[in-house]
C-alpha cells in the first residue's frame, strides 16, 4: 500500500530532474567565485543573500553565471550584446527541456529515427540568448535548429553557439526570414507564396530577382512551414512565443525585469495567434515531427488552442504546469502520429485541482490584495482559514459538517453549530500564481482522500469565490 505520503498530490512545482529543485542558486557563493555578479547580490531583512529581480543587468547577469557555473555554457549576451534583448531564467527554461524529455521518453509516440539516436529539436525564435539549444545540447546532448527572423538575435545566437566549440556540431542557426538562405525553400512554402501572388512564380532552388524580394516580403515571416528544409525530420519542435498583443501590455509587471524587444515580446493576436499559426503549420508538416510543442502564458487560451488542435486532427494533446516561484506557465504539446497501443488506456485519473483566471486586473491592485480578499471571503463565512503570504495561498479547513452541509444547503449556510463537535476535516489549499502582468491564477487543490469533497455546494462555494474577486478586481468582470 503506497504511503499517504506518497499519495498526497502536490501543486505543480520545479521539475523533479531539474538540478535547483533541490538545489537554488546560492546567490553568496556565487558572488564570491564570480566577481561581476557580486555587485548584484546583497541581504535581504531575513539575513539571505538575493538580487533586485526589477534590475535588468542582474538577472542578466545571474543567468550567465548560472550557465556557466552549472552547465558549462559561455554566454556572451550579458558583455556586448544591446540592451533590451530577451533574459531568459535558467531553472523556468530548464523545466521545458525535461518535460519534452519526458514525452520523448514516454515512447508514447513512437520514434522514427533510423541509425541515428541522437535526439534532434527545433526552437522557434531562439532568440540572442539561444537558451533552449544551449541547455538541451548541454544537459541531454540534443542537436537543435534554432530558427529566428531578427539580424540581432541570428547574430548573437551564432556567437553564442560560437563561443562554445562543444557544442558547436550539435546546433544550427538558421534565418527564418529568408527561406532562400539555406537552399531549403519547401514545396509547401513555394505553394503558399505563388498562391498569394501569382505573378511572383517561385521556383525550387533558384533566386529570385530584388524586386520579387521585395514582393515576397510581404508576408508574414514563416514559423515552420518555409524554415523547415524537404525532407528533413525532428523528434520535437519548442516555442516560447510572443505572449502580448502590444508592447504597453508586455511591459505591465513592475516586479520583474526579463527584458524583451517587441520582435519578441509581441504579435498581432497575442500568443493565441502565433500559436494557432504554429498548429496551422503542423499540419502541412505533420510527419516530419514526432512532438510539436509550445509553452502558453495564458491558461485561458489553453481551451481554445486544445479545440483548435481537435478540429486539425491532432492523435494526442499534453498539457503541463511549468511554475517557478510566483509565476506559471503552461506546456502545450500535440502529435499526429498514432500512439503506442501500449499506452492506450481508458483510465483517467480523478480531477485534483479547479482554477480560473483573473484578467485585466486594475493597476493598483495585486496578488496581496487578492490575497488578503480571498481570505476575508471564506471567515465572512464562518470556514477556519489559514493565510501564507510567502506561497501566496490560503490553506482552508473545513469541519465534517460544514462538508455536508455544503452538497444540501449550499455555499451561504456553511456556518455549522458551534457547539457540535466536529469528528474529521477537509482541507484545501487556494493559491495565487502571476501568468503575465494584470492576470493571475486562481487555483485550488487538494489531497486525494479530500478530492470527493469537490462537488455540489462545495464546487458552488468555489464559484462564489470566483465571482466576488472578479466583481472586486478585474477590469474585465
Amino acid at each position: 500500500m503506497l504511503s499517504r505520503k506518497r499519495r498526497r498530490e502536490e501543486p505543480p512545482s520545479i521539475h523533479p530532474r531539474n538540478r535547483y529543485a533541490e538545489n537554488p542558486p546560492d546567490f553568496a557563493q556565487l558572488a564570491s567565485l564570480y566577481p561581476s555578479f557580486e555587485p548584484f547580490v546583497f541581504f535581504s531583512r531575513s539575513g539571505r543573500p538575493t538580487i533586485d529581480w526589477k534590475d535588468f543587468n542582474a538577472t542578466r547577469e545571474l543567468t550567465r553565471v548560472l550557465l556557466l557555473h552549472d552547465h558549462a555554457v559561455n554566454w556572451l549576451v550579458c558583455r556586448w550584446i544591446p540592451d533590451g534583448q530577451l533574459c531568459p531564467t535558467v531553472p523556468n527554461r530548464s523545466n521545458y527541456i525535461h518535460w519534452i524529455n519526458d514525452l520523448l521518453s514516454s515512447e508514447l509516440i513512437p520514434a522514427t529515427h533510423g541509425s541515428d539516436c541522437r535526439v534532434k529539436g527545433f526552437d522557434i525564435g531562439t532568440g540572442a540568448n539561444c537558451i533552449y539549444p544551449l541547455l538541451g545540447a548541454s544537459l541531454l546532448g540534443w542537436s537543435f535548429v534554432g530558427s529566428d527572423v531578427t539580424e540581432v538575435a541570428l547574430e548573437w545566437a551564432t556567437k553564442n553557439v560560437e563561443s562554445n566549440p562543444h557544442l558547436l556540431e550539435l546546433i544550427n542557426i538558421r534565418n527564418a526570414n529568408d527561406p532562400f538562405s539555406f537552399g531549403g525553400f519547401t514545396s509547401s512554402r513555394r505553394d503558399i507564396a505563388n498562391e498569394s501572388n501569382p505573378d511572383l512564380c517561385v521556383e525550387e532552388n533558384t533566386k529570385p530577382l530584388c524586386q520579387n524580394l521585395k514582393e515576397l516580403s510581404t508576408l508574414e515571416p514563416p514559423v515552420l512551414v518555409g524554415v523547415v528544409k524537404d525532407g528533413e525530420s525532428f523528434d520535437f519542435c519548442m516555442c516560447n512565443p510572443p505572449f502580448f498583443e502590444s508592447f504597453e501590455e508586455a511591459s505591465l509587471n513592475p516586479r520583474t525585469s526579463c527584458g524583451g524587444t517587441p520582435d519578441e515580446m509581441v504579435y498581432p493576436g497575442g500568443e493565441k495567434a502565433f500559436i494557432t499559426r504554429i498548429i496551422e503549420d503542423s499540419v502541412v508538416l505533420k510527419r516530419s515531427f514526432r512532438w510539436f510543442s509550445t509553452m502558453v502564458g495564458k491558461k485561458a487560451n489553453l481551451k481554445f488552442l486544445i479545440s483548435k488542435l481537435r478540429e486539425v486532427g491532432v492523435s494526442v494533446v499534453k498539457t503541463t504546469e511549468f511554475v517557478q516561484g510566483q509565476t506559471a506557465r503552461w506546456g502545450l504539446a500535440w502529435s499526429f502520429i498514432p500512439p503506442s497501443k501500449d499506452f492506450i488506456s481508458s483510465n483517467t485519473p480523478m480531477r485534483s485541482q479547479i482554477s480560473f483566471t483573473l484578467e485585466g486586473l486594475k493597476r493598483q491592485c495585486g496578488a496581496f490584495q487578492v490575497l488578503k480578499s480571498m481570505e476575508s471571503f471564506f471567515l465572512d463565512k464562518g470556514i477556519s482559514c489559514k493565510i501564507d503570504l510567502s506561497s501566496f495561498s490560503v490553506t482552508v479547513t473545513l469541519s465534517e459538517v460544514q462538508v455536508n452541509i455544503a452538497p444540501k444547503n449550499g455555499p451561504e449556510l456553511l456556518k455549522a453549530d458551534e457547539n457540535q463537535p466536529s469528528k474529521s476535516q477537509c482541507v484545501f489549499c487556494v493559491s495565487l500564481l502571476e501568468q503575465i502582468p494584470g492576470t493571475l491564477l486562481v487555483r485550488w487543490s487538494s489531497s486525494a482522500k479530500d478530492r470527493p469533497a469537490v462537488s455540489g455546494g462545495f464546487n458552488s462555494l468555489f464559484n462564489q469565490l470566483e465571482e466576488c474577486l472578479r466583481k472586486e478586481f478585474s477590469l474585465k468582470a
